[in-house]
């Protein structure tokens, strides 16, 4: 796959994400960690056929504590995000998820699967700033508020395991230790996190509240599960075999652009210049990333 082709489907995660955080603001408050092994469950029946008949599709005895701690990545990060969403602001949250870039550059260096350089570190920085501006706008419109509590504290944990996830991949597939099939990585690792968080859900939370879920619940639960889950992150982990981790999590500063975008939408009239710094900043963060990838800063490791 060619670099241009991993980045083409990294503005496709960023859509599909960016939309997924207004959906998961509708679910009922469910237990968090039994409604993300169900997420798990429909993303893993939606990728069985892509990753039965891919090459490698069983893992090898020393792929297994790997698959078992990407699933564990994925499990905190959306078991936090279902839980902080009925506990933290929605600007709080999006001001904590810009984090996850220079988070997973960070964890990248400590596992040698980032060059040593102050380009993308800096290109992080402005799209860092770039997101935070327009959550800051978001708030503004809306009305929101930052605050920083128990909510908060748990949904910045879930973005430490979000930004380890394609860490913990690239290490893998430069290793050996992962199959080269992108479908097979995003299955295992979503069928050993949902199997994990489930039995700590039935341990801890009251499975009983589930019979409380509505239609429209189920039917949100199908739709992250399927778009949000199983088709970002085979797009991620399709991305990770051409770019580095903080490359790819640099996409996540065009998560706040997308709200932006769906709030003209629905809200015409909240469209106005306080919008204009964050999302220039975001638009030339990624277009330094991609000129920085094509001229050789390596998104390579």
């Amino acid at each position: 796959m060619t670099s241009r082709a991993a980045h083409l489907g990294m503005w496709l995660w960023a859509a599909l994400v960016g939309l997924s955080f207004p959906a998961v603001g509708l679910l009922s408050e469910l237990p968090p960690m039994l409604l993300t092994a169900l997420r798990f469950a429909i993303a893993c029946g939606g990728l069985w056929p892509l990753a039965y008949w891919a090459d490698g599709f069983r893992p090898a005895p020393a792929a297994w504590p790997l698959y078992a701690l990407m699933g564990l990545c994925l499990a905190g990060f959306f078991g936090a995000m279902f839980w902080a969403a009925h506990h933290a602001t929605a600007l709080s949250m999006a001001t904590l998820y810009v984090s996850v870039p220079l988070l997973a550059y960070g964890l990248g260096r400590l596992l040698r699967v980032e060059q040593p350089a102050w380009r993308l570190p800096a290109i992080l920085a402005l799209g860092a700033a770039g997101a935070l501006a327009l959550a800051l706008a978001e708030a503004r419109v809306r009305g929101g508020a930052m605050q920083l509590g128990r909510g908060e504290a748990v949904f910045f944990a879930g973005c430490v395991c979000s930004a380890l996830y394609p860490v913990i991949s690239k290490w893998g597939l430069n290793t050996g230790l992962l199959s080269a099939s992108a479908a097979v990585r995003t299955f295992w690792s979503l069928a050993l996190g949902g199997a994990l968080i489930g039995l700590l859900g039935l341990l801890v939370e009251p499975a009983v509240r589930l019979g409380s879920m509505r239609w429209s619940d189920g039917l949100l639960l199908v739709y992250l599960g399927l778009c949000s889950s199983a088709l970002t992150f085979w797009l991620m982990q399709r991305a990770t075999q051409v770019l580095t981790p903080g490359a790819i999590t640099a996409y996540g500063y065009l998560v706040p652009f997308v709200s932006m975008l769906v709030l003209f939408l629905r809200v015409p009239q909240s469209l106005g210049w306080i919008w204009l710094p964050g999302s220039l900043m975001v638009l030339a963060a990624i277009a330094l990333l991609l000129r920085h990838d094509a001229g050789g800063g390596s998104t390579r490791a």
